[in-house]
């Protein structure tokens, strides 16, 4: 999936190596997922594996949020699908988990992933310079949150209340 590259995580020169086998990586979420540091989630449409979608550094105690990460076949892109996943983890989050906040970080320059948010109404808070290590180097990011108050009814609710308004204008 080479139309990924450009925003795959990379290690960092120094740190601890990255899972090297796609084995070694479902090994390494499967270990996190069961210490409730991360949720894992393979997206499907028509029963086909067309993405994965991760709740990370879930923190509990007095701050109960997360952060979540996202990517999407190219074949697959821009019909919503990603967007619909989002909302339904965040939901999940908000209502299984019992999580007060999410978070999600999009490099400036991804445009697909900026219109996730924008679709789902998620407000913009911050700015992080050299915030992650993508493709080879240290790259900005956007910082977007939304909080359970902000949604009372679910994200998903939300969306359908946003796709309903925008198909009656």
């Amino acid at each position: 999936m080479s139309w990924l590259n450009r925003w795959d995580a990379t290690t960092p020169p120094g740190a601890d190596a990255r899972p090297r086998t796609f084995g070694s990586m479902v090994r390494t979420m499967q270990t996190e997922a069961k210490s409730g540091r991360q949720l894992p989630f393979a997206v499907e449409y028509d029963g086909q594996f067309i993405g994965q979608l991760t709740v990370n550094n879930i923190t509990r105690g007095s701050g109960q949020f997360a952060s979540i990460g996202y990517w999407i076949d190219q074949g697959y892109a821009g019909r919503g699908l990603m967007t619909r996943a989002v909302a339904m983890a965040i939901d999940h989050c908000f209502f299984g988990l019992g999580l007060h906040r999410i978070e999600i970080a999009i490099r400036p320059e991804n445009k697909a992933s900026l219109r996730v948010v924008e679709k789902l109404a998620i407000a913009e808070y911050g700015y992080a310079p050299r915030f992650l290590h993508i493709d080879g180097d240290w790259r900005d990011h956007r910082l977007f949150a939304i909080t359970r108050e902000e949604c009372p009814k679910g994200m998903r609710a939300r969306l359908v209340a946003a796709e309903s308004h925008r198909s009656q204008e």
